[in-house]
């Protein structure tokens, strides 16, 4: 059985509106999640280790102050198209469109005000909470009313998040959550002694702004084939690696599938990935640089973290190659992603 509750963790600035932030519960037996009305954010996610002891394993902020500043979207629903869009532009039916530019030259997860920055309309479930939102025709420079659900599900050890969204004219859509996790528990100095496994032939090489160059590669025999555990830390070192952030191509099947695994052998947390998107962006916190408090004020620093974004491919919708990523108008964007929490 899940337990849901709500309760209200904050009010946004005036000049940001000025609404309730709630904060809903999800609880079972081997799990307790917290995520927040503004941008769908996880803000705490506890599992259990071998020892039976709770751990929360996603960094992030005690209060809504530590949101309502710049951080790297811990936790936050990023949209309406995640990763990054090549000079913030794209065509769509002859007609082309710019986008704010916040990430160098080019435009990421979403722009200056994405969905990880606004509040949601929230739902209970017997066994979690959906949050709402219309996305206005032209909000961040994106064409057409954008409808999205975002769904929350607590089941045993297993969080499912359902994403789907409906559209007035076309556009792209690429939808994911961008928790940072770190199974010894957040705060802890880095993620050295996890073993990762990515199920992938093939990656994106990426130009010196993190755009695809359009080349689809094979892993085979590279730093990228994570088809068996590797320990990240020795990993990183043998290949003289600053990390990564980079997205790995998946079997191209709209079926559920497992994609990825992370686990820490010291406490026995294991964390699966599963899907049914397409790619999978696998992030080591680079950016991380030990500036920002987070929960207890610790600081986190470089490689504190990693991230499993599953999404479209970046810049797909400039790619012709890669998978669709415009959404029409009738159709329904729907994807859905698992994660399953262990104790080994």
């Amino acid at each position: 059985m899940t337990e849901v509750k709500r309760e209200v963790f904050g009010q946004m600035p005036r000049e940001e509106g000025g609404g309730v932030v709630e904060k809903f519960v999800l609880k079972s037996d081997s799990v307790k999640v917290e995520i927040l009305s503004l941008g769908c954010i996880i803000a705490a996610l506890e599992t259990k280790g071998r020892d039976g002891e709770f751990s929360d394993v996603v960094l992030g902020f005690d209060t809504l102050e530590g949101y309502t500043r710049k951080h790297p979207f811990f936790g936050a629903v990023v949209g309406r198209v995640a990763n990054r869009i090549a000079k913030g532009r794209f065509t769509v039916d002859g007609k082309e469109y710019q986008l704010f530019l916040n990430n160098g030259p080019n435009s990421l997860h979403g722009g200056a005000r994405g969905f990880d920055k606004v509040l949601w309309s929230p739902q209970v479930l017997p066994n979690g909470v959906c949050f709402f939102r219309l996305s206005p025709d032209g909000e961040e420079g994106y064409p057409g009313d954008l409808k999205v659900w975002v769904t929350y599900t607590l089941s045993g050890g297993e969080l499912a998040i359902n994403y789907r969204a409906q559209t007035s004219k076309t556009t792209p859509v690429n939808l994911t959550n961008h928790a940072y996790f770190n199974l010894a528990g957040q705060g802890s100095r880095d993620i050295y002694d996890h073993e990762i496994s990515i199920e992938a032939d093939s990656y994106l090489p990426v130009d010196n702004t993190k755009i695809p160059t359009g080349e689809v590669a094979a892993v085979q025999g590279t730093s990228f084939d994570l088809r068996q555990p590797v320990e990240l830390g020795k990993h990183l070192q043998k290949f003289h690696l600053d990390g990564f952030d980079h997205n790995f191509c998946l079997q191209q099947a709209q079926a559920r599938r497992r994609v990825a695994r992370a686990c820490h052998p010291p406490t026995g947390r294991a964390m699966e990935v599963h899907t049914t998107q397409p790619g999978i962006q696998f992030y080591t916190g680079n950016n991380l640089d030990g500036s920002l408090k987070g929960k207890g004020a610790v600081a986190y620093p470089k490689h504190s973290a990693f991230c499993l974004e599953t999404q479209n491919w970046p810049d797909a919708v400039n790619k012709p190659h890669f998978p669709n990523a415009l959404l029409r108008p009738g159709e329904e964007y729907n994807h859905t992603t698992w994660l399953l929490f262990n104790a080994a």
